[in-house]
């Protein structure tokens, strides 16, 4: 990736905070191993995730705060100056104002809007506080094993999260959420696959506009934010953790839909054409 453009200044660093205090992240429905291996990618929000108790933090969020001008840091830092180039432009053209999220990085374990939350449940939106949390150790890690590797990669995961920033400034998870109430699991998770497939192509609507704009893609970037994109498909996790697939089961999509999706927002550069919920 070609990212010379400024460093968003709504990066909060808390790595190596210390967190003490144990809480409680409700919801879930899939089985716990199933629930923690999708749960470790692209959540809207911890609460719909996993259910259970908090550990104490790890060690490393016990270290001393980390350098503020590390690679890592400077990286993130850049994407979401990208992000907030984009979408602040696009929510011009319709006449609004784009509200810029904060993006929080921790180490170990952390307090968000939604609760207690720690690193192995992923990156993740909240949308109480409008922040995204990412520990970027743990986020490097996950991109090993499943395979997401590469820049783009990584850029892709924080423009997801911001898609559903998108969604919330827009109301789509408001009305979402009031939606699911009272639905059986079945369908609240069908409608939770709808968001996530639109926070996909969201992020291919911010990676068109970018490159665009700023040329911020180099060979082989598009292949990487792909196959991040299959990575993270329900199919394919729920395969790997368990032999088997249940599709009533996904809260994310399968692979080959996330692909789509975020094909779709690449290739049209519009967000009229991530209505997830109106087409397969």
């Amino acid at each position: 990736m070609r990212l010379d453009g400024p460093e968003s200044d709504n990066v909060e660093d808390r790595r190596g905070q210390r967190v003490t205090g144990r809480g409680v992240v409700v919801g879930g429905g899939l089985g716990t191993v199933v629930i923690v291996i999708i749960g470790l990618l692209l959540g809207v929000d911890p609460a719909v995730l996993l259910q259970g108790q908090l550990a104490e933090p790890t060690p490393a969020a016990r270290q001393q705060a980390a350098p503020r001008d590390d690679a890592g840091r400077r990286f993130i830092a850049q994407v979401l100056g990208e992000t907030e180039e984009v979408w602040r432009a696009e929510f011009a053209r319709r006449g609004a104002r784009y509200e810029d999220p904060r993006l929080v990085l921790f180490s170990g374990a952390t307090q968000s809007g939604c609760g207690h939350a720690q690193a192995q449940m992923g990156p993740f939106y909240c949308p109480v506080d409008r922040r995204v949390y990412i520990d970027l150790d743990f986020m490097a890690e996950l991109q090993q094993r499943l395979g997401a590797r590469g820049d783009f990669a990584a850029a892709y995961i924080v423009a997801h999260e911001v898609g559903h920033h998108v969604q919330n400034l827009m109301g789509m998870l408001g009305r979402v959420d009031q939606a699911r109430r009272g639905q059986g699991e079945a369908a609240s998770n069908a409608m939770q696959v709808r968001i996530e497939l639109q926070a996909d192509c969201l992020a291919g609507v911010w990676a068109r506009r970018a490159q665009e704009t700023r040329n911020i893609l180099e060979k082989g970037d598009i292949e990487e934010g792909l196959n991040a994109a299959a990575a993270v498909g329900d199919d394919r996790l729920q395969r790997a953790s368990r032999g088997y697939i249940s599709p009533e089961s996904f809260t994310h999509g399968t692979s080959a839909q996330r692909v789509g999706w975020f094909r779709r927002g690449l290739d049209s550069g519009r967000i009229e054409a991530c209505d997830t919920f109106a087409r397969d």
